[in-house]
């Protein structure tokens, strides 16, 4: 009986700690789930920035090139085209 017993207490002690140290786990408190979606909000917003910042920089650098072959190309068209009239002007 003296075993019975003690095994009860034994078990109604550790039950007791358990649920004692299962609420001394700390919990988020609605004040970090706000900092931490502070957080959040705020290294979304550094991603979109860079990713902002390369898509700028490709497109200008897409526009320059086009730009530099448009007018080469013109200049090329030019100068083929003068030298046609060139050549159809000139006496025999």
């Amino acid at each position: 009986m003296q075993l019975g017993n003690r095994l009860i207490i034994g078990l109604g002690l550790a039950v007791a700690m358990a649920s004692v140290a299962y609420a001394r786990i700390p919990q988020d408190s609605p004040k970090q789930d706000m900092k931490d979606a502070g957080h959040a909000t705020k290294n979304a917003a550094k991603d979109t920035g860079r990713a902002t910042s390369n898509s700028a920089r490709r497109a200008g650098h897409k526009t320059k090139t086009t730009s530099k072959k448009a007018a080469n190309k013109t200049a090329r068209k030019t100068r083929h085209g003068a030298a046609k009239v060139e050549q159809k002007t000139q006496p025999y």
